[in-house]
């Protein structure tokens, strides 16, 4: 991710591929969008700095996101991820 002034910022990232984009802080991932579908991982609100790339990121507020997250619009994600692409593949087991 990059900072207002363009330079990048330390330990957040913005990470794209094919059908996902992923926001991490440090090792933790916060949000993912596949397919067109937002997953928030547990440690979403961790701190003040995550909190400001992932509002960022999500282009929404923490009240925004806990309402979507409420309201099922976004998924929680309760446990930790260590394989990418078991995660990936359960959650569309067809391809």
């Amino acid at each position: 991710m990059t900072g207002r002034n363009g330079k990048a910022i330390p330990n957040q990232f913005d990470i794209s591929g094919k059908d996902f984009r992923l926001f991490q802080s440090y090792k933790s991932p916060i949000a993912l969008i596949y397919n067109g579908v937002t997953y928030i991982f547990k440690d979403y609100d961790c701190s003040k700095t995550t909190g400001k790339y992932r509002n960022q990121f999500l282009n929404s507020t923490l009240k925004e996101i806990n309402a979507k997250l409420k309201d099922g619009v976004y998924i929680a994600v309760d446990f930790e991820v260590t394989q990418w692409k078991s995660f990936i593949k359960n959650l569309h087991p067809n391809r």
